[in-house]
């Protein structure tokens, strides 16, 4: 049978450990800024991408033929903040064979419009007043990523902020480019590092 003071110390040493596992996992979590989730093969994707500046929708079905990537956003998500820049060098980069769209987040019009003139955000952002194209698309973490092809198909689903300019965020692209092979699709569940 065991004594009180080998029990405690038993107790100590678990806990230690414990404490020594999130100390080496906490690096790792706080490096992983984004996780793919691939887009479930029976759900069809939402019709819209988006609602323009004038309130009208943006159906999905009219931006096929070229790869399309949809941001869902907020000003007040720093995240989202830091993940523009990239965005506006993919889409600049990419031009004529990706679209790159950002979608706001339940903000005003003037929000975004003084957002985009204080960073110099030039790609096409479309206004979610309401949340509805959030929800119908799935979005419950911000900034979350939509990644579609050349075909209409919707790829996956990014969660969280990426360096789209970078070696981790090419092999979630190439997939989506005129010509792509399909082999290049991300692997289903993909965790990256920034």
């Amino acid at each position: 049978m065991l004594t009180r003071q080998p029990l405690a110390r038993r107790g100590l040493l678990i806990a230690g450990l414990g404490a020594a596992l999130a100390l080496l996992a906490g690096p790792a979590r706080a490096q992983s800024g984004f996780e793919v989730q691939p887009w479930p093969a029976n759900k069809a994707p939402p019709l819209q991408a988006g609602m323009d500046a004038n309130g009208k929708p943006l159906l999905l079905k009219n931006l096929r033929g070229q790869g399309l990537v949809i941001n869902f956003w907020a000003t007040w998500c720093e995240p989202c903040r830091e993940e523009m820049p990239s965005l506006t060098q993919l889409a600049q980069s990419q031009h004529g064979k990706l679209r790159v769209l950002a979608v706001n987040f339940k903000e005003s019009e003037a929000t975004v419009n003084q957002f985009a003139a204080a960073t110099g955000l030039n790609i096409p952002t479309l206004r979610d007043p309401e949340g509805a194209l959030a929800r119908a698309w799935g979005i419950r973490v911000f900034p979350s990523t939509v990644l579609i092809g050349v075909d209409g198909k919707v790829h996956s689903v990014v969660r969280g902020a990426l360096d789209w300019r970078g070696e981790v965020a090419a092999p979630l692209i190439a997939p989506l480019l005129p010509g792509a092979a399909a082999s290049a699709a991300p692997k289903p569940g993909l965790l990256g590092q920034r």
